[in-house]
């Protein structure tokens, strides 16, 4: 399989790279984002990979913007921010062709339905990745925990598991993204969202990793516990089962903001420090939404995402500090 990876970002970097550098397949990057790819042509085609910050290095790099890309990739993988996906499929839609594979494991709801315009269900893999990864810069991503480590997770819009994404698995299976499948779709990307809609948010608003977030002892009691279920409550009145319990889902909070990756500062942070907006309504909101459409409410997922939109407007009168590099 040959892989375009649109989004030159934080996990389009971790995947395109593990597929090339691990995997050992052919890679191409696809960046809608001028001064990213500016910045990686800057550099010499390399990109800057480290883990843990540490053992920065180069990387060869082909890098795309979508109007030069001619391939012809078997699979696209999509991974930008939410706000950006729209456009970026229409820029690319010359490119898409019937025999070709969409895998989508963003972060928050709303591209599945886009990426419809273009593939169809049976072309279509949704997916998540329990991957923690920061973008330093532009060109410059640093793996966060320990090698072959993280989980992701897939399934396929038609229901069905085709030859394709077979391969597909098997291709991030050599690349260490530890993949997982199920026939159930919705359940297997709200597994993230709902996990997002806790540690990312809360994480963001008050500038913190995700292991520091547990220094208040009653975190997953008294924040984490009842915002599970507030969003497990909208998805059992909308007929979506998930693949982990609410208490599986409570377990894995703890234990990976303890043991996994508590050093890590979510990608709503990273963007939350760089002034740039958050995907909150396509998380939080969506959660929301997704209860109010069932006939329940889910009042706190709805002020949280308010809460988020404040401390974005808050950035002008109290500047965030950056601790990415830290």
């Amino acid at each position: 399989m040959k892989y375009a990876v649109v989004g030159a970002g934080a996990m389009g970097l971790r995947y395109g790279l593990l597929l090339q550098e691990v995997a050992g397949k052919e890679v191409d990057f696809v960046e809608p984002t001028k001064a990213s790819i500016d910045q990686i042509k800057k550099q010499g085609n390399v990109v800057y990979q480290s883990r843990d910050h540490k053992d920065k290095h180069e990387v060869p790099v082909k890098v795309y913007s979508p109007e030069e890309y001619d391939e012809h990739p078997d699979v696209w993988i999509f991974f930008m921010k939410q706000m950006q996906m729209a456009d970026t499929l229409k820029r690319l839609a010359p490119k898409f062709h019937d025999d070709q594979v969409a895998v989508g494991a963003m972060n928050g709801m709303g591209h599945i339905e886009k990426l419809e315009a273009y593939f169809a269900k049976d072309k279509i893999i949704g997916g998540t990745a329990m991957i923690a990864t920061i973008l330093n810069d532009y060109g410059d991503v640093d793996f966060i925990g320990a090698s072959n480590t993280g989980t992701s997770a897939y399934s396929n819009l038609s229901g069905v598991k085709t030859e394709a994404t077979k391969e597909v698995m098997a291709d991030f299976q050599a690349a260490n993204l530890n993949p997982s499948y199920s026939n159930n779709f919705m359940g297997t990307l709200l597994t993230k969202v709902f996990f997002n809609a806790v540690e990312n948010s809360i994480a963001t608003m008050f500038q913190a990793r995700v292991g520091e977030l547990l220094a208040y002892d009653q975190f997953i009691d008294t924040i984490a516990k009842p915002m599970v279920h507030e969003a497990y409550d909208a998805a059992d009145a909308a007929g979506i089962t998930l693949l982990e319990t609410r208490e599986e889902m409570l377990v894995q909070m703890d234990e990976v903001a303890r043991n996994i990756v508590p050093l890590h500062f979510p990608s709503m942070y990273q963007d939350f420090v760089k002034n740039r907006p958050t995907e909150a309504d396509y998380i939080n909101g969506w959660i929301a939404d997704l209860a109010e459409k069932n006939g329940v409410a889910a009042p706190t997922h709805r002020f949280v995402t308010n809460l988020v939109h404040l401390a974005e407007d808050m950035r002008q009168f109290n500047p965030p500090v950056n601790q990415l590099a830290q």
